[in-house]
């Protein structure tokens, strides 16, 4: 039995963003070749996106922001409610099959089928917030995730790590007041960078004070401030924490070739990153992990770097 599980399905591609848009179908593309010159497809259990039931999206977004982007993908109309969020008449069924994917990986795994997951997966999720697209996120496909092992799978203690250059502002207020989720991010300062939140003194609000710890890196951030910020601050709490899941928003826009982020990490930081996370599921939770795609978009580099992450995974 393969025990990493792949959710990879060609009607990701169905999403057009717009001419000239980042976050384009081409990603998925490059992925899905990658993957399938190294032979890393065949050797994963593939996972089906199914679209997903709205009553699990409604846990996490506004009713009546899911019917607006509802009627606007329907109509035609070729951005969401945010200028940075393109959509066509198929986005909102293609984000229902996106986060749907993500929940059969992490049941997948708490059933015990597979061990752990990548989610290449597109519309992205963590910009999303309750009440709005943002940052060529519709449904937060990570928070998504994590409420159904919180609310259904009965878990209490759920780690979401996101390496995205970019900070997953939608996926922070999901749960900044939740002491049951911890959200790590390590991005780009947003001081410089979109979307300008994920400062180090936002920590959480209430119960959930504590429970946020936000890791801004300045350029250019080379590997080496990323793995002092493990080894320093992310992993003794996440020791502390002892998740009984591990979810990664795994973007990989701070590659030193991406167009969209200023940092400097060369591929192998990925690779280096995914051997840490694999090892805290295994000594912290038997080994449950869930990969999701967020960010990415330097082709040549994203493919590299999910074959690495991929590979990990199956190592573990």
């Amino acid at each position: 039995m393969a025990k990493t599980g792949l959710v990879l399905d060609t009607r990701f591609e169905r999403h057009e963003t717009g001419y000239g848009h980042p976050e384009r179908p081409e990603r998925l593309r490059a992925i899905a070749d990658a993957l399938g010159a190294c032979g890393l497809t065949h050797a994963c259990a593939r996972i089906e996106a199914t679209p997903i039931d709205m009553e699990l999206v409604r846990r996490n977004h506004d009713a009546d922001y899911l019917e607006c982007l509802r009627r606007w993908c329907e109509s035609g109309r070729p951005l969401g409610d945010m200028p940075d969020t393109g959509i066509c008449t198929e986005s909102f069924e293609i984000a229902r099959l996106a986060a749907g994917g993500v929940v059969n990986a992490v049941d997948d795994v708490m059933g015990g089928e597979i061990d752990n997951a990548f989610c290449a997966v597109r519309p992205p999720g963590h910009h999303a917030e309750r009440n709005r697209s943002m940052g060529f996120c519709l449904f937060n496909n990570v928070a998504i995730a994590a409420r159904r092992l919180l609310e259904d799978q009965g878990l209490s203690r759920v780690l979401i790590l996101d390496w995205d250059v970019h900070h997953g502002n939608g996926t922070q207020h999901s749960f900044d007041d939740d002491p049951r989720v911890l959200y790590v991010s390590l991005h780009g300062h947003p001081g410089i960078l979109y979307p300008g939140t994920g400062y180090a003194h936002e920590r959480g609000r209430g119960a959930g004070e504590g429970f946020t710890i936000n890791v801004p890196i300045l350029p250019p951030g080379a590997d080496d401030v990323w793995r002092a910020a493990f080894d320093d601050s992310i992993l003794p709490a996440v020791e502390r924490f002892a998740p009984q899941f591990v979810l990664i928003s795994a973007g990989f826009d701070a590659h030193r070739l991406d167009p969209l982020g200023p940092l400097e990490l060369e591929t192998g930081s990925f690779g280096w990153m995914t051997d840490v996370l694999v090892d805290v599921a295994r000594r912290q939770c038997g080994g449950r992990l869930v990969s999701v795609l967020e960010g990415g978009y330097h082709l040549q580099a994203l493919a590299d770097c999910t074959c690495l992450h991929v590979e990990r995974l199956l190592a573990a």
